[in-house]
């Protein structure tokens, strides 16, 4: 993985255009908590305003091109906070669901829900049943949100399911991934992580292997376009290597489904 810290106000001002470059953008929502504390309000408040942001996040990087974005929604290590603080934010999330998948179907949207359910209400799987029924036919984009995801968890989920007595290839364990409430294919092209912290917190660790990392100063509900075209204009200057050597980069075609960006050497 290759990091970069971004500090300051951002790039410029939004783009219409599709950027080149990252076909999978994955972001780690990170900031609601201390976005609420530094202006003396309740830690629900700043969630509030981190699905506002995610609302003005998902239509940027629609337009620009972008064709799979996953957002880190709830970790399964995040069961450990508050019981308040979690019935809170699952209520945001049916809420958001609820008001958001027409939004997604007329956009061209595809919605999908990420990570265990066994352990969600009832009545937030149902919402998130049926929002994934109503956005299955969306091209423009995919949609993929993490809910009691842990990337440990999945990898192993995934061998589970692998037949036991054969050597498995890569082939199978990412289809057994897909199966395991991992998602599965395309991998990250541009991770992002908003609020300064500088770790991944077990979010998609088979599909980032060779993820370019951007961690963000930025709290999550303060994150606007101009912060995703940095981003974005920051993943266009890195040289992709793979493994490789500079310029002698031979990309091979993913094992299935979905495609690699194009790696833009640096000036």
């Amino acid at each position: 993985m290759r990091i970069e810290q971004a500090h300051g106000e951002g790039g410029g001002g939004p783009q219409e255009e599709a950027v080149s470059g990252p076909r999978h953008v994955a972001v780690i929502m990170d900031g609601n908590g201390r976005w609420a504390t530094r202006r003396g309000l309740p830690r629900a408040i700043g969630h509030r305003a981190g699905a506002s942001a995610v609302r003005r996040i998902v239509e940027s990087a629609r337009r620009r091109g972008i064709a799979t974005l996953t957002l880190f929604a709830f970790s399964a290590d995040n069961w450990r906070r508050p019981a308040a603080e979690v019935e809170a934010l699952m209520r945001l999330f049916e809420r958001y669901l609820a008001r958001e998948a027409r939004r997604c179907e007329e956009n061209g949207i595809r919605l999908r829900v990420i990570g265990r359910r066994d352990r969600l209400g009832v009545s937030l799987v149902r919402a998130i049943d049926a929002a994934e029924a109503f956005t299955a036919d969306g091209e423009a984009m995919e949609l993929r949100i993490a809910v009691d995801y842990s990337g440990r968890d999945a990898i192993l989920a995934a061998v589970a399911l692998l037949p036991a007595g054969i050597p498995p290839s890569r082939l199978d364990l990412l289809s057994a991934l897909g199966w395991a409430g991992c998602g599965g294919p395309p991998e990250v092209d541009l991770l992002v992580r908003t609020g300064g912290e500088h770790r991944i917190s077990d979010f998609l660790l088979w599909e980032s292997a060779y993820a370019e990392v951007f961690f963000s100063d930025r709290l999550w509900p303060d994150v606007t376009d101009a912060d995703l075209d940095e981003a974005l204009a920051w993943f266009s200057r890195r040289e992709r290597r793979f493994g490789g050597l500079p310029s002698t980069v031979s990309i091979p075609a993913p094992p299935s489904g979905g495609a690699r960006a194009t790696p833009v050497h640096a000036a």
